[in-house]
């Protein structure tokens, strides 16, 4: 089959750029009703911001705090006060602290552009890896958002079936709405919307019954952290979704960039699972809101990265360093 026509996707700089003033972002809470940026004039405005998920995924994260950095800097602050705040404000993402600390060196505005750059070029390339896991008409099943808006530019898992759709295997995505705050019903459906994809939202706990119907035949999830035996952190529901997919013989793999990689977490017990607020599940009841679960490695397939393929045994396959 042949290539198919990609229509609007968002440009890199319309989702997180730095101006001469301030970070600007794409204010993903708004998203799909309104497009509407976000001027981030200091560090202070941008970690609130992504503490309150106005940019969210873990790349995208890492490449703004990079480039809110790169503004401390020019501005003179307290560059490990600026750390710090950054640092502190998704503790799972293990890409914000990485792409801080490619930042310690040289916090300018030049490097925080090539961090983004960079990201986006991983992306490329793990997601024409990724696209060669699928068949001619696949139906995929993806969960949370893991598209350009999660990466600053192209995608990971949602950039694999992207690429996927462009060489004619994709027939359908069945699309998590991902509670509690609904990325995968505002934020994937509109990115696929788009891009021309065929796409349906599913509600997350029917994920199981549409496989157990046979009309899944993989699922893709990205990752925000990845412990150095392969169990993965990413948003919650994910483990439920692999357990689904195992029960049903159907393949599990995650698509991340290397900065997603921690070999310092020996396995998912050493990953910070970040916990939000009760009141985003419900302001009347006591409620938990864990933000992320654990994939235990022998339920994934693969990983796929920008280095390409990985499979089991993690420990030995998975790359142990990373490129900016």
């Amino acid at each position: 089959m042949g290539r198919r026509h990609v229509a609007r996707a968002l440009a890199p700089e319309r989702i997180v750029r730095l101006d001469e003033d301030a970070v600007v972002i794409l204010d993903q809470r708004r998203l799909p009703e309104e497009v509407v940026e976000l001027r981030l004039a200091s560090v202070g405005e941008l970690a609130e911001a992504i503490h309150a998920l106005a940019i969210r995924g873990a790349p995208a994260i890492g490449v703004a705090a990079a480039y809110g950095l790169a503004l401390a800097a020019e501005r003179e602050e307290d560059l490990e006060a600026a750390f710090d705040v950054l640092a502190s404000t998704r503790p799972t993402a293990v890409n914000l602290r990485w792409a801080l600390e490619e930042m310690r060196g040289d916090p300018t505005r030049d490097h925080a552009l090539a961090i983004h750059r960079a990201e986006v070029e991983r992306c490329r390339r793990m997601a024409s890896h990724a696209a060669g896991l699928l068949g001619a008409g696949s139906r995929v099943y993806t969960h949370c958002n893991t598209g350009g808006l999660a990466t600053g530019g192209y995608g990971t898992a949602l950039g694999a079936i992207r690429t996927a759709w462009e060489r004619g295997l994709v027939e359908q995505v069945w699309v998590g709405e991902t509670r509690p705050l609904l990325q995968g019903a505002r934020l994937t459906a509109w990115e696929l919307e788009q891009l021309g994809i065929p796409f349906a939202i599913v509600a997350d706990g029917a994920a199981a019954a549409l496989m157990a119907e046979g009309e899944v035949d993989c699922v893709l999830t990205g990752a925000d952290r990845i412990a150095a035996n392969g169990d993965t952190a990413n948003k919650i529901g994910t483990y439920g979704l692999a357990l689904a997919a195992r029960h049903h013989g159907l393949p599990f793999y995650v698509v991340a960039p290397t900065s997603t990689l921690d070999p310092s977490a020996l396995s998912g017990a050493d990953i910070p699972i970040e916990e939000r607020a009760p009141a985003e599940v419900s302001r009347r009841f006591p409620a938990r809101n864990p933000a992320f679960d654990v994939t235990p490695a022998e339920l994934i397939e693969a990983i796929v990265t920008e280095e390409g393929f990985h499979r089991p045994p993690y420990a030995v396959s998975l790359p142990t360093t990373v490129h900016a």
